[in-house]
C-alpha cells in the first residue's frame, strides 16, 4: 500500500453553499496511479462539513438548506458569539453536526459511489471564504 497527499482549494459564498466535489476527487484518484484503495477528504476548518447526497436542484438548494434552517438557524443567540464576537455560532454547530471528514472506497480507479450518490462540500460559515479540502489517497499501484 502506498500514501499520496493532495489539497482542494476553491472559493465559497458561505450560508450552506453546496458544491458537489465528486469530479475533483475522481481526478485526484485518476492522477494517483492506483486501481483500488480508498480516498479520505477532511475539511480544513470548523465552519464546513461533507457528506455524499443525491446532487439534484430539490435536496441541494431547499431541502438540506431548509434542514440545517431548523436545526441551527442563522440568527439565534450562540454562546459562540459572547466569547468571539462573532457571528458563526450556527455555522459551527452545522458543521459539528454534518461532520468533517469522509472516506470512500475505490476499485478499478472509480469510486463505489451509487448511482445517484455525490460527494458534497457545505459551507456553512456567515461570509464567503476560501477553503481548502486535504485529500489522503492510499492505494494498490497498477503495475
Amino acid at each position: 500500500m502506498e500514501l499520496l497527499t493532495a489539497e482542494l482549494r476553491f472559493p465559497t459564498k458561505g450560508f450552506t453553499h453546496i458544491i458537489d466535489i465528486t469530479p475533483k476527487l475522481e481526478e485526484q484518484i485518476s492522477r494517483s496511479g492506483f486501481l483500488e484503495g480508498n480516498i479520505l477528504a477532511f475539511c480544513v476548518g470548523s465552519t464546513a462539513g461533507i457528506t455524499t447526497v443525491e446532487f439534484e436542484p430539490g435536496l441541494v438548494n431547499k431541502d438540506l438548506p431548509g434542514l440545517f434552517d431548523r436545526l441551527a438557524p442563522y440568527g439565534d443567540n450562540y454562546a459562540h458569539h459572547n466569547t468571539w464576537g462573532d457571528d458563526n455560532g450556527a455555522s459551527h454547530v452545522r458543521a459539528s453536526l454534518l461532520g468533517s471528514s469522509l472516506t470512500i472506497p475505490f476499485i478499478d480507479g472509480r469510486m463505489t459511489l451509487g448511482t445517484w450518490q455525490q460527494i458534497i462540500y457545505i459551507d456553512f460559515d456567515t461570509r464567503p471564504r476560501d477553503r481548502r479540502i486535504v485529500l489522503q489517497i492510499t492505494g494498490l499501484p497498477a503495475h
